[in-house]
């Protein structure tokens, strides 16, 4: 039976084909995944350990502890713990580090990196063993800084120029005194690093006198833990505590391997949802190709195969063709590793340099899933191939479909259906990540519902396209009944297709409908004319809002200031505002009393005062930071939406306990409204400043709309996998459908169709199976699609379905696209057959 196998898998190489492409691709994007990410992991976790070289103690501030617990503040590190710390006797020397955001622009006045990566730092004296100077000196002064050597080439800069950067919102110009060197992942993954002397880097990040750490490094000979249990000695341990070097790498690590795993699960789904699609191809192939082996089967089984030996023999075949799918896939997934790799370079995110990794994992993974799934996709085929009784297959009486079968398969795909919907629908009437799970099981029993009815579904769905058919004469004719002649092979074939349809349209139908809903949101809450924040999210200086109200034809400004509070013993993040002028900001709906704060009225949304238990007219005390208390009371409860949620309070409610005020984002209301001239003059009066971005209402959905554009068109690349797989699916259903058929197509030859009309019938055929495939994707798609919005609209007011009918009519059209090109081998093969070969033909 073994040498049986193997000369099956000998004799039936081009019709297997197909079959070891998908298998193979769907490897490959494991195997790549599992390349690129361990590659990627790997890198930035040396990478990150040569940044702990000059630290083998780190010592760190602790929180504050307060009558109820942490205050919300740190201990300060001073210049006096940093010499102690370079005193004890096993301290080679101590260096106090600061740490900021700091934006530099390169020569054109565009902001270098897109300002996540952008830091800023303290050089330490006049050599500071961290940063190795390439050229230069160290500086001295606010007016003097250092740029890291990438930057310098990248943006043209050398020693003696002048730059412009921010640290939170005005425009500097300092002179570049020095380049250094530095292995920091921030630098390494295309942002920048700036360093001030010491004390003007305290000052500019706000922590005058302060430090953030404390770097120990310690004498030739003594380890980090002899040297940390001497500095805990040394140091007050309530105030501060220590870490290791060696600990320190070991949790960089960590967090760099957990935050690649998230990476690493994302590419993976879609990797599954390939191979899943690659299923339907491998059983489809294995069942034709039993289908056409049925008299030898049957002959084995006469003269004493069992039914066990026949299924292991097709098994064998299936453990052959996904041998050979892994190593192909293997090998294509190491060079897809390698590719992804290069592609970060070219978009401007390089990679950390390091080698390609190729763990033992990778490799076992790639065999165990090419191997499994196609043994797994063929053991079906193979057990229904043993079943047929040997009489009835030698006498070619292919044994149906029973009734009983028939019945049996439609009810349970009506129950995994039924089940599938009705879970769908429970979840949508929960609430946020409460629904998550309960949808996505409902997701899945619906989807293996569908497919199981697809065979039934394909009768009357493609009856609905015979008027059309019957234009094309017989060759339609011959094409419906072809497509309807095996439901169970067109519904598999089809349905690889509807798998990759149904995400597609179901993540299109979800971007579109949120983009609308903030669209929605912008236009209804606010009533600013313009929104002004610092491109990387981190807090404005609030010198900003006071630019701002000098400048010509600003009527009303009011900063978004967050703050840190306790109310009732329970932690809160505040939002103040200017109470004058909010009012012609914003354009809450408010569920109860007035939108009013001053430095006595606050109000809340709707969710905070639900788990308060307040209401307008309720009064309440905020615990401050520095343990101030002030009492409010409850203006009025507002709507919240994704934009402004929380308590709002009063700016002077909040600044005398504030030691450097800063602002998320300000609003600003001109005489003008919006246009090109008051934008550009918003932007002059702050300075020109790259780091600032002055958006209205239109701009930010349109931020908002490119991020959603982003996220749907890698959904779209990645999902092409699967669309390819299942393209290779149609041809070779097709392909193996025409040797099935040979001697027919010889007689329909012989009496009078033509290699047109041949030809023709082959991809009307395939169009009907693509077409049929994509409306039942469609269908689900949109029904996913609006169940997930369901969720979203629990939490988001202004949510609202949008039907993407252009995009879901350019999909039906690139299905019927995918059903023709598929077509085009099969068809030609089929239009060269010799009639009187195929007529002779078995």
């Amino acid at each position: 039976m073994f040498r049986t196998a193997l000369r099956n898998v000998s004799a039936h190489k081009a019709r297997l084909l197909m079959t070891v492409l998908a298998v193979m691709l769907g490897v490959a994007f494991v195997s790549g995944t599992l390349v690129f990410t361990n590659s990627l992991s790997d890198a930035l976790q040396k990478q990150s350990a040569k940044g702990f070289d000059h630290v083998d103690v780190a010592v760190t501030p602790r929180w504050k502890e307060g009558e109820g617990g942490r205050t919300g503040a740190y201990h300060e590190l001073t210049r006096e713990l940093v010499d102690a710390s370079a005193a004890v006797p096993g301290a080679a020397r101590a260096i106090g580090t600061v740490q900021g955001f700091t934006a530099l622009a390169d020569k054109d006045g565009k902001l270098i990196g897109d300002g996540f990566q952008s830091q800023g730092g303290n050089y330490w004296g006049a050599e500071d063993p961290r940063y190795p100077l390439v050229s230069g000196r160290a500086p001295k002064g606010e007016g003097e800084i250092l740029i890291d050597s990438r930057t310098a080439e990248r943006a043209g800069y050398e020693v003696g120029d002048t730059v412009r950067m921010s640290v939170d919102g005005p425009v500097l110009e300092p002179v570049v005194t020095g380049v250094f060197t530095t292995d920091d992942g921030n630098v390494a993954a295309g942002g920048s690093l700036t360093l001030f002397d010491t004390a003007s880097a305290q000052k500019l990040f706000g922590k005058a006198g302060t430090f953030d750490e404390i770097a120990v490094e310690a004498k030739d000979g003594v380890s980090d833990t002899a040297l940390r249990a001497q500095l805990e000695k040394a140091l007050p341990s309530d105030a501060v505590e220590t870490t290791t070097g060696t600990r320190l790498a070991d949790d960089q690590a960590k967090a760099i391997a957990s935050s690649m795993s998230g990476l690493k699960q994302g590419l993976l789904v879609f990797a599954g949802i390939s191979l899943f699609v690659g299923t339907f191809i491998i059983a489809n192939t294995f069942t034709m190709l039993v289908a056409q082996r049925t008299k030898e089967l049957a002959l084995m089984r006469a003269v004493g195969a069992s039914r066990r030996q026949v299924t292991r023999s097709v098994l064998i075949e299936a453990f052959v063709v996904g041998t050979v799918a892994a190593v192909a896939g293997l090998v294509a997934g190491v060079g897809i590793g390698a590719g992804l790799r290069s592609l970060m370079g070219t978009l401007d995110a390089p990679m950390p340099d390091g080698p390609l990794v190729i763990s033992p994992g990778t490799v076992g993974s790639a065999f165990v899933v090419g191997i499994l799934v196609t043994m797994l996709a063929a053991w079906l085929p193979g057990r229904r191939a043993a079943k047929i009784p040997p009489v009835a297959a030698m006498s070619a009486l292919h044994a149906t479909a029973t009734t009983k079968s028939l019945v049996l398969r439609n009810t349970l795909g009506a129950l995994f259906s039924a089940a599938g919907v009705a879970v769908v629908l429970a979840a949508t009437t929960m609430e946020g990540a409460d629904g998550q799970a309960p949808m996505g099981l409902g997701a899945v029993l619906l989807i293996i519902g569908v497919f199981v009815l697809t065979p039934l579904l394909s009768r009357p769905l493609i009856a609905a396209v015979a008027p059309v058919l019957r234009v094309f004469g017989v060759s339609g004719k011959l094409a419906r009944q072809n497509a309807v002649r095996n439901p169970r092979r067109t519904a598999a074939t089809a349905s690889a297709l509807m798998i990759g349809l149904t995400l597609i349209t179901g993540m299109t139908v979800m971007a579109g409908s949120l983009q609308k809903s903030i669209d929605k949101m912008a236009a209804s809450a606010i009533e600013a004319d313009y929104m002004v924040s610092m491109v990387n999210g981190r807090p404005l200086s609030s010198d900003v809002e006071k630019e701002l109200k000098r400048a010509d034809g600003v009527t009303a400004t009011s900063p978004m200031r967050n703050a840190y509070a306790s109310v009732d013993g329970q932690d809160e993040y505040l939002t103040g505002v200017n109470g004058a002028t909010i009012g012609e900001l914003t354009d809450f709906p408010m569920a109860q009393g007035a939108f009013e704060v001053d430095g006595t009225r606050a109000v809340v949304d709707e969710d905070t005062a639900k788990s308060y238990g307040w209401k307008a007219g309720s009064a309440f005390t905020l615990v401050r930071e520095d343990g101030a208390k002030r009492k409010l009371t409850v203006s009025g409860v507002y709507q919240a939406n994704e934009l402004v949620r929380g308590i709002l309070v009063d700016t002077a409610a909040l600044d005398p306990h504030e030691s450097e005020p800063a602002d998320m984002m300000v609003m600003v209301k001109t005489a003008d409204g919006t246009s090109d001239a008051t934008k550009e003059a918003l932007e002059k009066a702050l300075g020109a400043n790259p780091v600032i971005t002055v958006q209205d209402k239109q701009d930010l959905s349109n931020e908002i709309a490119k991020m959603f554009t982003l996220i749907l068109n890698m959904v779209y690349g990645l999902l092409a996998m699967a669309v390819i797989v299942a393209v290779l699916g149609v041809v070779n259903t097709l392909a193996m459908s025409v040797f099935e058929r040979s001697q027919e197509i010889g007689m329909l030859r012989a009496i009078g169709l033509d290699r047109k009309g041949v030809k023709r019938m082959v991809r009307l055929e395939s169009l009907v199976i693509s077409l049929f495939g994509a409306v039942l994707g469609l269908g689900l798609g949109v029904f996913f699609g609006w169940a997930a919005g369901e969720l979203v609209g629990s939490r988001m007011a202004t949510y609202e379905l949008v039907l993407p009918w252009g995009r879901m009519g350019l999909f039906l059209l690139l299905a019927a696209v995918v059903g023709v090109l598929a077509a085009l081998w099969p068809a030609r093969r089929a239009a060269r057959l010799n009639m009187l070969q195929a007529i002779k033909a078995e």
